[in-house]
């Protein structure tokens, strides 16, 4: 097989290095990659732009590739699966009609309450006035409703916060066409990640995962992409799973399906564990996590390829997901100043280094510059360890981070901490 990815973060990265080890992939081509991606050997880097649609068409046909991945939210939501199954392509990544169950999150809200989906109760604002005027409890979550690089969500504790916040979003923070607001009710629990594989006739899950979403330790601080993961979750017992799978994941399908949307990709249910044990959804996403994908693929036995196709060919129900024993744990090192300004071109250092602990670095905002690697976005690099308990696997990713140098490197030192000390049958 050949295959091409789109995409240029740790995802895609992940992705790559997990298809190339299936002796049935024999190359991977990455448009735009990374400094990881061009380090793979029967990787091939093509620097053409995610929303560059007809590029990535005629580099499909031209290499005539079997499969194509789309990574990011962004080109999902503008259409690509459309338009490359329009030219006869394989492609693994929902269509822009079913990319709205994150590409707007009021569109999503209004699934959920017609698939009887638990989720928090909210109320969708275009007027600024009207959604301060609607705030009566505190703590309260203001949310930009379309996409914004994992960061438009922010958890206000106080009226001030909400008003900046909803002033923030409605002046153009997020972008122009990013002016309409969601203000839900502040749940709590623990957060985790549930990334389930669809065919648009069957749904399955994959390992639960939890991200570490806050820049700061103790989840303190301004969202961002993620600063880090690990899978699996214990908080998700098998009984919860099951419960999730028939309350959430089905409903959601059987809701597409309802609305005409043959949905064939991930379906990515950001959930809220309340004390009780209950499920609640805070969110969808049409892709597979960054950085959650990098700890789950590490774990995956079944070859990656053969899940994607299932899921393209809708026969899913025919193809088993096995798992490697352990856990993994990834660490997010980032550009100092991130999730806010920062600076690039920064030489790295130390990731053979890294490498020869044991663990896998992913990168994500790096580029190669003159034979060296360098800093080219916030978030940097994954680094990616399995071992068979948590405390190893926290312990290794930390001795592979510290191994990395580059000017300004900030990484969180608490990766894991819900799961510390805790031993995994």
């Amino acid at each position: 097989m050949k295959v091409l990815i789109v995409g240029n973060g740790g995802r895609e990265h992940a992705l790559a290095w997990k298809l190339l080890r299936s002796p049935q992939v024999k190359q991977v081509i990455c448009t735009p990659g990374n400094g990881g991606t061009a380090s793979l050997i029967s990787c091939q880097n093509v620097p053409l732009a995610i929303d560059d649609f007809e590029g990535i068409g005629q580099l499909a046909l031209a290499e005539q590739v079997d499969l194509v991945v789309i990574g990011p939210e962004l080109p999902l939501s503008l259409g690509i699966t459309d338009h490359l199954q329009a030219q006869g392509l394989t492609v693994f990544g929902p269509t822009q009609a079913g990319a709205r169950l994150e590409a707007s999150k009021s569109w999503a809200k209004t699934l959920m309450h017609q698939a009887g989906i638990p989720t928090a109760q909210s109320t969708t604002f275009t007027d600024p006035s009207l959604a301060k005027a609607s705030i009566e409890t505190l703590p309260i979550v203001i949310k930009a409703n379309g996409l914004a690089a994992g960061k438009g969500v922010v958890v206000a504790s106080n009226l001030e916060e909400a008003h900046q916040a909803i002033d923030g979003i409605f002046s153009g923070e997020f972008g122009a066409d990013n002016l309409k607001i969601v203000v839900e009710e502040y749940l709590v629990g623990q957060e985790v990640s549930v990334l389930a594989l669809t065919d648009g006739l069957t749904i399955r899950a994959l390992v639960p995962a939890q991200d570490h979403k806050p820049i700061g330790e103790g989840d303190t601080g301004p969202n961002t992409g993620g600063m880090g993961a690990y899978a699996p979750t214990p908080v998700i017992t098998p009984e919860l799973m099951e419960r999730i799978q028939t309350q959430v994941l089905e409903p959601t399908l059987k809701t597409l399906q309802a609305w005409g949307i043959d949905y064939r990709g991930v379906i990515y249910a950001g959930l809220m564990v309340t004390p009780a044990g209950e499920p609640q959804v805070l969110e969808f996403n049409c892709r597979l996590g960054d950085p959650e994908t990098q700890a789950m693929l590490a774990l995956l036995a079944t070859p990656l390829e053969e899940l994607l196709l299932a899921c393209c060919e809708q026969r899913l129900a025919e193809v088993s997901i096995t798992w490697k024993p352990g856990v993994a744990v990834c660490v997010v090192i980032a550009s100092g100043g991130y999730p806010g300004t920062y600076q690039t071109g920064k030489v790295i250092t130390g990731l053979a280094q890294a490498e020869a602990q044991g663990a896998m670095v992913f990168h994500a905002g790096t580029k190669t510059h003159d034979g060296l690697v360098i800093t080219a976005g916030g978030r940097v690099l994954g680094v990616t360890a399995v071992r068979e308990t948590f405390d190893q696997a926290i312990a290794a990713a930390y001795d592979a981070v510290d191994c990395i140098q580059f000017e300004g490197a900030y990484c969180r030192r608490d990766i894991g901490f819900r799961v510390a000390g805790i031993v995994t049958s």
